[in-house]
């Protein structure tokens, strides 16, 4: 069976990126989008990054285009973006899709792992998946959900 720890991906400067290397952390994987209403959340998922990183939190931004063109820039532009306006220290990876036949690995493996409202297809820009420290259990939150109201869920995969 497939898990998390099987998949690799691009970060924003092109070097692959191992997924088996987070085996035993907590991961908040999300698909980011610099020019959305919800921009303003990557201000939220820094802070849980800095807070819980020390405790085994991990968090990955993938950029996507795929919702009303709202990440129209280069990689470069938009970890450059994301580091100037929201001081982000995390993880951001080459931009990609979510959705249809060109969908990340990663996404499709999410997707099937945590359905949302519109069954397994990402609506928007800023969904977010939680993924406990054995791989196992996939939390999704919808895109209206701020980052801090995670931190209970987050606390809880930490503690087990």
């Amino acid at each position: 069976m497939e898990r998390i720890y099987d998949f690799k991906a691009l970060t924003s400067k092109g070097k692959e990126l191992d997924f088996a290397q987070f085996e035993g952390k907590v991961l908040l994987i999300v698909n980011t989008a610099s020019k959305c209403g919800f921009t303003p959340q990557f201000a939220g998922l820094e802070v849980l990054n800095r807070k819980y990183k020390d405790r085994g939190l991990v968090v990955i931004g993938f950029p996507c285009n795929q919702f009303a063109s709202q990440d129209p820039g280069t990689d470069s532009e938009i970890e450059g973006f994301c580091q100037l306006n929201y001081g982000v220290t995390f993880q951001m990876m080459k931009k990609i899709n979510v959705n249809g036949d060109e969908a990340h690995p990663v996404f499709k493996y999410l997707k099937s792992r945590a359905k949302g409202l519109l069954g397994s297809a990402i609506k928007w820009n800023f969904t977010k998946f939680l993924i406990s420290r054995d791989g196992e259990t996939v939390k999704r939150y919808a895109p209206t959900t701020k980052p801090e109201k995670m931190e209970e869920d987050i606390e809880a995969m930490l503690a087990g």
